[in-house]
């Protein structure tokens, strides 16, 4: 499995390209660097197929347009972030950075539904707490090796902000434990933000878990 992030400013979002060994694709959180991702994803001859989303603050949007344009992939995303989604430009606004309306979600992400690409399952978790209809995405390879991209959900150390619109702290505190301390230890985990941690790091040294 190929997995690359792709960071850039204001931000410093992670946008994310997963690809099995055959070359078959999908992107996630297709932000700020989402155009060296795109450059990356051309370079390596890729076939991206789905993009996904694990919720729709601005900064893991923002160039979904541009993925949308380059392979005329399917956009997924949860129903309950369809109204963050919807408003782009007004979040945009709130930061002082002006943002563009992005194309229409062609799918609903639902919690236990699983994803193909190409040979890599992705499986679908509900985890609201940072946003109504945050996700994070169970990437399984052929050899069944986990990984888990936990969007803003978890990070190394941390946990997502909550005082945005739709936010709440017991509820993201619930999910993380949940659903994310259900994995074992040595999973992988690569959030929207910062870099890579495992479940067992969180679990022992997470200060807003213990």
């Amino acid at each position: 499995m190929r997995l690359e992030a792709f960071t850039a400013p204001p931000f410093d979002e992670n946008a994310y390209l997963v690809a099995d060994d055959a070359g078959e694709a999908a992107i996630v959180d297709p932000g700020d660097g989402a155009a060296a991702l795109l450059a990356r994803a051309h370079a390596l001859g890729l076939r991206v197929g789905r993009i996904l989303l694990t919720h729709a603050h601005l900064d893991h949007i923002s160039n979904v347009d541009l993925v949308k344009r380059m392979f005329d992939a399917p956009i997924y995303l949860h129903a309950a972030d369809q109204p963050l989604y919807d408003a782009i430009v007004e979040q945009g606004r709130y930061f002082g950075i002006p943002m563009r309306q992005q194309p229409p979600v062609d799918h609903r992400l639902i919690s236990g539904m699983t994803l193909d690409v190409g040979a890599l399952s992705v499986r679908v978790h509900e985890t609201p707490g940072h946003s109504p209809g945050g996700v994070v995405f169970e990437i399984r390879d052929p050899g069944g090796r986990v990984t888990i991209l936990s969007g803003d959900t978890l990070f190394a150390g941390s946990i997502g902000r909550t005082d945005l619109p739709g936010g709440d702290h017991p509820t993201l505190i619930d999910s993380i434990r949940r659903v994310l301390l259900a994995f074992p230890d040595d999973v992988a985990v690569h959030p929207g933000h910062y870099g890579a941690t495992t479940i067992g790091a969180e679990r022992r040294g997470n200060p807003f878990l213990q």
